[in-house]
């Protein structure tokens, strides 16, 4: 059974920083991309990044450089790096996985950033 574990969210002030991991486990075959959504009170659920198997990222619009995808391949776990975060960054980050059985979601971990 494929799980996604997410870890690493918590209270930053604004400007700081904060790294997400992503772990994904029970894959028998590949992951055909994975990476990260959020979502704020009252607000839909929107793109932050993902990563296609061949290694092609996609960032939100609203990242604007300040946040990194990037994955271990080995050991099935995507990492985001986010800088300079802002109070409106304040949200659940989901991570998934897009595996051969369907999309799998972790439960989330919460992000806030106060000003």
């Amino acid at each position: 059974q494929v799980q996604v574990v997410e870890s690493g969210g918590g209270l930053v002030q604004a400007g700081g920083s904060l790294r997400l991991s992503c772990a994904v486990s029970g894959v028998t075959f590949r992951i055909n991309d994975f990476g990260w959504y959020r979502q704020a009170p009252g607000k839909q659920r929107e793109l932050v990044a993902t990563i296609r198997l061949g290694g092609a990222l996609n960032y939100g619009d609203f990242v604007k450089g300040r946040f990194t995808l990037s994955r271990d391949r080995v050991e099935n776990t995507v990492y985001l790096q986010m800088n300079s975060l802002k109070p409106e960054d304040t949200a659940v980050y989901y991570c998934y996985a897009n595996v051969r059985s369907g999309v799998v979601w972790g439960r989330g971990t919460q992000v806030t950033v106060s000003s």
